[in-house]
């Protein structure tokens, strides 16, 4: 589907919702070495997975993310053209089609010139929203998730993007304050940025030294009420979506469940579960209290410490036990490319870009200003998901003989009808899986890891694979 089928998801999630609630897990396993795996292709499907999003910084942040430079840095702005092509080929399309679907764009922080009320976004810099038109455009992204880091300026308590509220919570105010943001999303769509999803606000608990914005949980709900209608009206096919932290088991989320109305746009959950091990997907509950809307996690990074190896599989697994455990159509990464410039970048970037103002080669010596590099344990733990799991693909489930924390296995079809299955081992020895895929024929295998990108593996014939996969590996097995 060309733009989002917002009913059609609603309709497979209240099937889904029931048969996650009532899930049955198989004992947790010992560590173990081996396990045995049926594909239950002859079973109906779980869930249509729609697509991966991923995150752009479309404009400055501080180091470490502290403050809102004045300078003008952003992607995909300060590539050189050749760069520029690369980058929406090699990162966002990966495909000869297309490759993720969603780009979410923060307004109010990676989108934050405004006109001259200070109540309307614009960009900040001349070309700055032509060029995201052109990398959407050009990856094949079906649209954004535009999402609210902060309301313009002049809508806000304090008149910044950094901190406070809103100056009013009068309906009258509310009223207005949802005409502005539907006029941002129809500025966007009209300069080529067309909208795919859309978040009233970001976090809505924090205060941070970057764009934010807080709201009570009853602001929220006030506010959520008077203005989803309204996107609702201009972008029916837009998914609106809640909260941005913590779905529907926090107070915001018991506001809008509080007040049928306002529930009434809600058309999925999203969750913030930054870095988390991903283990919480199978024991947790993120369904119970969704009242049949789709939850899934729109933002996925690592806050502090050294990335690890581990970390990279945790990614994967984070994808997976989001759909399998949780029946998730998406999931989002933070961000695509991070500057060299930044402290964070490591931890939050599928790759680094070098900023004009970047003169310290001491750091990345090889990458000229203007150029982009992959950083491989985040881009080699969600690319193969992207190039592997393309749009539509429908999930079916999988019987294992126990479950297992660090090797996990998630099946699905293409649009096509090709049976494609994943395993990943996130411990240090060596783990066989025994798969029964339900299909004769080749299987062409790939295999992905911290240092490893796609690498060709011997075919192996079916119905019955056994597959004997390295620490720290992901693999995809597609038939031929």
């Amino acid at each position: 589907m060309s733009t989002f089928d917002r009913r059609a998801l609603l309709r497979g999630a209240a099937a889904a919702g029931i048969a996650t609630t009532t899930l049955f897990l198989p004992k947790w396993a010992e560590a173990a070495t081996s396990g045995s795996y049926a594909i239950r292709f002859d079973q109906a499907a779980k869930q249509t997975i729609l697509g991966l999003g991923f995150e752009i910084q479309s404009d400055s942040i501080g180091s470490g993310n502290n403050g809102l430079p004045s300078s003008y840095s952003s992607v995909p702005y300060d590539l050189t053209d050749s760069e520029r092509t690369r980058f929406y080929q090699q990162m966002l399309k990966i495909r000869d089609d297309r490759g993720f679907r969603y780009c979410r764009l923060a307004l109010g922080l990676y989108y934050r010139g405004t006109d001259s009320t200070g109540k309307h976004l614009r960009g900040r810099w001349p070309g700055q929203t032509a060029l995201l038109a052109e990398m959407i455009r050009e990856a094949g992204i079906e649209g954004i998730s535009a999402e609210y880091w902060s309301p313009a300026p002049g809508w806000k308590s304090n008149d910044s993007f950094i901190r406070g509220s809103l100056k009013s919570f009068a309906p009258a105010d509310l009223a207005a304050l949802g005409d502005a943001m539907v006029g941002d999303l129809d500025y966007l769509t009209s300069q080529g940025v067309p909208v795919s999803m859309w978040g009233l606000q970001n976090e809505p608990n924090v205060a941070s030294d970057y764009s934010s914005c807080q709201y009570t949980a009853e602001q929220y709900r006030q506010t959520f009420a008077a203005v989803a209608p309204k996107i609702r009206a201009k972008y029916p096919h837009a998914l609106i979506h809640a909260n941005s932290l913590d779905g529907w088991g926090g107070t915001w989320g018991t506001a809008l469940k509080g007040d049928p109305t306002a529930l009434s746009y809600v058309d999925a959950w999203t969750y913030h579960r930054i870095g988390t091990n991903a283990n919480e997907q199978i024991t947790g509950d993120y369904t119970s209290g969704a009242l049949g809307r789709p939850v899934f996690n729109n933002e996925f990074e690592y806050l502090s410490g050294a990335m690890s190896d581990w970390r990279c599989l945790n990614t994967a697994h984070s994808i997976m036990n989001w759909m399998t455990f949780q029946n998730s159509p998406t999931w989002f990464w933070l961000h695509a490319l991070k500057p060299t410039t930044n402290s964070e970048s490591e931890n939050y970037g599928l790759g680094f870009w070098r900023p004009p103002s970047d003169t310290d080669f001491s750091h990345f010596p090889d990458l000229p200003a203007g150029h982009w590099t992959f950083n491989p344990r985040n881009w080699n733990a969600v690319s193969g998901f992207v190039k592997y799991l393309p749009w539509n693909s429908v999930r079916y489930g999988v019987d294992e003989s126990a479950v297992q924390s660090d090797q996990r296995i998630m099946a699905w079809k293409t649009p096509q009808g090709k049976p494609v299955f994943a395993v990943t081992n996130r411990s240090t020895s060596t783990y066989t899986f025994t798969v029964d895929t339900q299909a004769n024929g080749a299987f062409e295998g790939h295999r992905f890891g911290p240092a490893t990108h796609d690498v060709s593996l011997a075919p192996k014939t079916g119905p019955k694979l056994t597959l004997t996969v390295p620490p720290l590996s992901i693999e995809f097995w597609i038939r031929q």
